[in-house]
């Protein structure tokens, strides 16, 4: 060995250790705190399913399906790690002996085109995020807007560029040992210097071998080297830095995924992840009255996470995919998901080492209660015990402390976009869920707003205090009547379906419209159906989404022994929010029932021929002006609610139905189906004032209204009412057209209230020019079914 090759071999060995110390320290720290969290059992099993869908999700890239170039370049990148280890391990062996191959695969042809292959490919791909990053980022000069409409807002651009400079210099380095490998082997004469060992770096290691012997050889030694130190560098920085998503998420998604909630795929949305004692142990309301008066219920402080949540922390990658697609920061309220999981990772670390030292001490509370008569030294007893001790890091309340700011917390709307882009399935709306659960249930600390709306919960069993005599008000006028359970029929098997009215249908004029509509569409397509009537109470989505998940689980079990008492097996709802309520959380409290939403159900009945809808056009030409002769069709555009889609993938019958609608064109908005916008009013936001940034419901409106449509259709009551709302405001302040020329199937008035609503003319014969209608699908469906009515 030459005297470079000793200093070379020295450097590598010395880098080596100290990089694989290190980074195994940076392991220990982080599994050190995952596990300071809370059991979560169920998520390490079954391994079968979980194992396929981590290895579905990895192969093919399932997230990043919108980003068609974006995913490839990072699944290039990602599969060089493995791939390319080998080439690190063969480095080791040329400082040595330049000539140097590993054993039977070191000149296996298709282990080298497979190494030279990932290479390049992640050359190309590692050089394209780069340059994204560089063109996306937040950049110097701009204003405050502009810079939050980055999504690497807040994202450590320092770390990023390292990772970045890091895999560039490595794959760099393989593609030049490459080269001169051949061009070494070419020198010497060596058989396998040919373009089937070399296929793609043949060509430029040919330019390399007139070069002489030794001079190659000096080559291949310092690049091995290069190569090697700057692998043990990255090791050394990560490992010092374990809350560098940028780097870790390499190794902690691939359990991260694994343990995802919903072990054959899926993101973590629908029903809310149930409220869980310290033991991990779903709690309903016989079991929170077992535990003791000092248990802590939600997460008020990290120790209070599961293990997942903590492993959700530690994952992110800071790609800021989910803040680009939050309502919340999009509208300029200060709820980033990433920046809250950030601070969460940050207190994790931070805080972990206190709670392993009281825990390692023998103290049974580390809830720190009373942080003023903490003592954070911990001193035996007489008899050699240590006592209960309390630190003032320990129980450290996550809002109260100012980790996390308050309208950080209430500005979630609970759309699920965060959970649903997540590269690395962070279950983000379960862990809001839970920080709210803590604040209300063990602070008394909410918004003012949900005081009034919890006490109507409770006293009246709707969000809007209304008696619950008038649940049938609704269904006054109908030509026919609806039948109530009890009443009219015995229970719920004497019919196809018991239609779930839910609270908006039965009191907010403008949902009302849609649950006559819907009725009327049941009752002329034969389908026999009855209500609850009085017996009906709000199924507890605000108040579970609002974190008082006690009053849920009251409201909760009064339904299911109501439902149960009714013998209700098959239910139909027209609110989103109860559709997922009844079908995916109810059976969380013992109620198990076949729930559809009333467009599943519309749209069956179309399909079958039960209804028919007709084309109007004809009747709407009488309003018409007579340039406008041959009118476009009636331009609609669909709202997705988010409880409907994002959290249950009911996307295509909505629109399905709306095509079966003659005389109608559907124009999509440029956020719809997944990535749809909010409008608002989920996560109990219904019942609170916004106050920061602009209005959820008007940013969506104005999606909207850009599209030109003279209706925009929706599938759920709260969307209905905040896009009534947010139209108003719209065509208050930037008049609107339509598309078509036609007149709009109905107008917004100053509060917001479709002019349909008020008994001014039927869909078709709008009070107003120019102000597209916000209505359900099946109030838009009924002017097509029914006959049209006469002057």
């Amino acid at each position: 060995m030459t005297p470079l090759q000793v200093t070379c071999l020295v450097l590598v060995l010395v880098a080596t250790v100290v990089g694989v110390a290190v980074f195994a320290w940076g392991v220990a720290r982080i599994v050190a705190t995952i596990r300071i969290g809370r059991p979560l059992p169920g998520r390490w099993g079954p391994v079968g399913p979980r194992l396929a869908t981590l290895l579905r999700e990895v192969v093919l890239h399932l997230r990043f399906q919108r980003r068609v170039w974006v995913g490839i370049a990072h699944w290039a990148v990602m599969v060089s790690f493995p791939v390319l280890f080998l080439t690190l391990v063969s480095g080791y062996g040329q400082v040595v002996d330049p000539s140097y191959s590993l054993p039977v695969i070191g000149h296996l042809p298709p282990v080298e085109w497979l190494t030279e292959g990932i290479a390049w490919a992640s050359l190309v791909g590692i050089v394209y995020l780069i340059a994204l990053r560089q063109v996306v980022r937040p950049h110097r000069g701009e204003g405050a807007a502009e810079r939050r409409s980055s999504r690497f807002f807040g994202s450590s651009q320092p770390q990023a560029v390292f990772v970045e400079a890091t895999v560039l210099l490595v794959v760099a380095a393989v593609l030049v040992l490459r080269g001169l490998e051949y061009a070494l082997a070419a020198r010497t004469g060596s058989p396998v210097a040919t373009a089937w060992h070399f296929p793609l770096t043949a060509w430029y290691g040919s330019a390399w071998a007139g070069a002489g012997t030794t001079s190659l050889e000096t080559a291949v030694v310092l690049t091995a080297t290069v190569k090697i130190l700057g692998s043990m560098a990255w090791f050394v920085v990560v490992g010092v830095q374990p809350t560098m998503g940028v780097a870790w998420h390499r190794f902690l998604a691939l359990v991260n995924v694994y343990a995802r909630r919903r072990p054959s795929g899926g993101p973590a949305l629908g029903p809310l992840a149930p409220m869980r004692a310290p033991d991990g142990s779903p709690l309903d309301l016989a079991a929170i009255e077992e535990l003791p008066d000092d248990a802590r219920l939600g997460v008020g402080a990290v120790e209070d996470l599961t293990w997942k949540g903590l492993l959700d922390v530690a994952t992110c990658t800071e790609c800021g995919r989910c803040q680009e697609q939050c309502p919340a920061w999009a509208t300029g309220k200060p709820l980033s998901p990433k920046l809250l999981v950030l601070a969460l990772r940050d207190q994790a670390a931070a805080t972990a080492p206190y709670v392993r030292a009281v825990r390692a001490a023998g103290s049974s509370d580390v809830s720190g209660a009373s942080t003023a008569d903490a003592t954070p030294t911990v001193h035996r007893t007489a008899d050699g015990r240590y006592p209960t001790v309390t630190d003032p890091h320990l129980g450290m309340d996550l809002v109260g402390s100012g980790v996390i700011d308050p309208d950080v917390l209430w500005s979630c709307t609970m759309c699920g976009a965060c959970v649903q882009q997540c590269p690395v399935d962070i279950e983000h709306v379960d862990t809001i869920a839970d920080l709210r659960r803590y604040q209300v249930l063990m602070e008394s600390a909410f918004p003012a707003e949900l005081t009034g709306t919890f006490t109507k919960l409770e006293r009246r069993g709707n969000p809007w205090g209304m008696p619950a005599r008038g649940r049938l008000d609704w269904a006054k006028g109908l030509p026919f009547d609806v039948p109530v359970v009890g009443v009219d029929v015995e229970s719920a098997a004497d019919v196809e379906y018991l239609f779930w009215v839910g609270c908006a249908g039965a009191y907010e004029d403008r949902a009302k419209r849609t649950t006559r509509a819907v009725a009327e569409l049941l009752h002329t397509a034969g389908v026999s159906f009855a209500v609850l009537g009085e017996g009906e109470s709000c199924t507890g989505d605000p108040a579970r989404r609002a974190g008082n998940e006690l009053l849920f689980q009251t409201l909760a079990a009064q339904n299911v022994e109501v439902l149960t008492e009714a013998k209700a097996t098959k239910v139909v709802v027209t609110c989103a929010h109860c559709f997922n309520t009844l079908a995916r959380e109810y059976p969380q409290a013992g109620g198990r029932y076949e729930v559809v939403h009333h467009t599943e159900l519309l749209n069956r009945l179309v399909a079958e021929g039960r209804l028919t809808p007709v084309d109007r056009s004809a009747d709407d030409e009488a309003a018409v002006p007579a340039a406008a002769s041959n009118p476009a069709p009636l331009r609609i555009t669909y709202h997705d609610p988010c409880f409907l889609g994002r959290h249950n993938q009911v996307y295509a019958p909505p629109r399905e139905l709306i095509a079966a609608i003659p005389g109608v064109e559907l124009a999509e908005m440029p956020r719809s189906g997944s990535t749809s916008f909010c409008c608002g009013a989920g996560g109990a936001r219904m019942w609170m004032e916004e106050t920061i940034g602009t209005r959820i419901g008007t940013a969506r409106a104005e999606e909207a209204v850009a599209t030109g449509a003279d209706a925009i259709a929706t599938a759920c009551p709260y969307c209905t009412v905040m896009l009534s709302d947010g139209v108003a405001a719209v065509a208050s302040s930037t008049p609107s057209t339509t598309s078509s020329g036609r007149p709009t199937p109905g107008t917004a008035d100053p509060s917001g209230a479709p002019a349909g609503a008020h008994g001014q003319g039927s869909a078709g014969r709008p009070a107003a020019v120019g102000v597209p209608e916000v209505a359900d699908i099946a109030v838009l469906l009924l002017e097509r079914i029914r006959p049209a009515t006469t002057d």
